[in-house]
């Protein structure tokens, strides 16, 4: 059941990412770095309110009196700093198709943290769904013709972010709130000193904008509430090959409804990646049901 709702987690979760490239284009016209300022200050009561919400307050302030736990989180939270501004940077740039190749990347390099770090054992089928994606990525790189600095360094950053995670003291929730209390003083004074200067959007862009830079925080946190929880609960192999559903979704928007050029070439790259989630969505349904092939490795215990 545990590993049930973990999948159901980790779908909610990779669904609402792929889909938040709509919401970060309404403020295009707002810097990067002022939005992502936006996403820590905000986010902080966002995830507070949960956790009075769910009577977790107190078990929040005696974990954070632990300097392991405070380490841990100091460095979750500096990836994921890197990796909002990446991400935030290549949405506002016309860069939407190169975000998803990043978040294409990601879910191979969390099956291999997986495998290298928590000694997972991937099933048979698990490994045909991994080459076909293996070759799809790599497909999809050739065909860049430079270095893809933008999808390498979301791909790493959000890898190395679920890996800790998984393994933290602090649960869903109350991590997400220590790593927004790292961000949150830098992140207001950066945002004041924007206002005293006179650079600052929030108050002066309109009502739409406005109101857009206060949700960051609901839409920031409650993604990352559902991931958390996903892995948490599933295996980092399945997590990595169920996140290519966010990546898809930023595909087909960033073509679909933005006008981003693809070229014959990266759509056999992506088709190639879109066969492998098929693969593993229907082995991972016939295993769930007890249905899977006798050939299957048994999964480790992790």
């Amino acid at each position: 059941m545990s590993s049930s709702r973990g999948i159901l987690y980790a779908v909610g979760a990779y669904g609402l990412w792929g889909l938040l490239p709509v919401y970060w284009k309404v403020m295009q016209q707002v810097p990067a770095h002022e939005i992502i300022g936006h996403r820590m200050v905000w986010s902080l009561p966002f995830v507070l309110a949960l956790l009075i919400a769910r009577r977790d307050f107190r078990h929040f302030l005696d974990a954070i009196q632990q300097w392991r736990v405070l380490a841990t989180f100091l460095v979750t939270a500096a990836l994921l700093t890197v990796n909002w501004y990446t991400y935030i940077f290549a949405i506002n740039s016309d860069h939407i198709v190169d975000a998803s190749l990043g978040y294409f990347i990601n879910p191979l390099l969390t099956v291999m943290l997986g495998v290298f770090f928590l000694r997972e054992r991937p099933r048979l089928w698990q490994w045909v769904s991994f080459a076909l994606a293996l070759g799809g990525v790599l497909y999809l790189t050739f065909v860049y013709g430079t270095f893809p600095w933008i999808g390498l360094l979301l791909a790493f950053t959000f890898g190395f972010y679920g890996l800790i995670r998984k393994t933290a003291a602090l649960g869903s929730v109350e991590g997400l709130a220590l790593e927004n209390a790292f961000m949150f003083l830098p992140a207001l004074i950066f945002l004041l000193l924007l206002e005293s200067n006179g650079s600052g959007t929030f108050g002066h862009a309109g009502s739409e904008i406005n109101v857009a830079l206060a949700l960051t925080g609901a839409a920031t946190a409650t993604p990352l509430i559902l991931f958390a929880a996903a892995v948490r609960r599933a295996r980092l192999t399945t997590m990595g090959l169920l996140h290519y559903i966010a990546p898809s979704l930023q595909f087909l928007i960033g073509i679909l409804v933005y006008g981003e050029p693809v070229s014959r070439s990266r759509l056999i790259g992506f088709s190639l990646i879109w066969v492998a989630l098929a693969l593993f969505s229907v082995e991972s349904l016939l295993y769930l049901r007890g249905k899977a092939p006798v050939t299957d490795i048994p999964p480790a215990q992790v």
